[in-house]
């Protein structure tokens, strides 16, 4: 075998090795930021949630014999914790007017990544992250690293488990950020 074809095997196994490692990593996510700037449902509030809203779980309570707001209603939010990444901002579990619901990200910023998803978990925020690749609810791919997001639950998910939202790296499993869904 001459030795030219020996260097013309290598090259390209290592161009090859290369386009992988690329695609795999994406590097360049790490210099990078997408910002979103979606209207929010809710104002995020420092205080408390209504009495009204309060009760054992994030899940809607049973009809009351009082006036429903016509607009969204929180019903629980939380600071987000970092885990691999550093994470600010905050997150909302919101009650929708017709009876859907919705979570939404105030002032999110986090570190840019391959393959970030959005998941509702049944695991406290101060979970070891290793839970929260587990036992949850896609609520689809993070839309951007920075700034307000708004995303819809899917009907029909039970919502009385819920106690934490992740965005989480499913390519890696590893965790970004997560925020407990607790009630104020």
């Amino acid at each position: 075998m001459s030795k030219r074809v020996v260097v013309v095997g290598v090259a390209s196994v290592l161009v090859v090795a290369l386009a992988i490692g690329l695609w795999l990593f994406q590097p360049w996510r790490l210099v990078t930021d997408r910002t979103a700037d979606e209207a929010l449902l809710v104002p995020v509030s420092t205080g408390p949630l209504p009495s009204a809203e309060r009760s054992g779980s994030a899940a809607p309570s049973a009809p009351v014999a009082t006036t429903t707001p016509a607009g969204p209603v929180a019903l629980a939010a939380g600071p987000f914790r970092s885990l691999d990444y550093t994470t600010t901002g905050s997150a909302t579990l919101v009650r929708l007017p017709g009876g859907g619901h919705a979570v939404q990200f105030e002032a999110l910023d986090t570190s840019d990544g391959p393959d970030l998803y959005v998941y509702l978990s049944g695991h406290p925020a101060d979970s070891a992250e290793a839970v929260f690749g587990s036992g949850f609810t896609n609520l689809g791919k993070l839309k951007a690293n920075r700034g307000n997001q708004v995303y819809e639950v899917p009907a029909g998910t039970d919502l009385s488990g819920v106690r934490s939202v992740v965005i989480w790296c499913e390519r890696f499993s590893e965790g970004f950020g997560v925020a407990p869904l607790e009630q104020g």
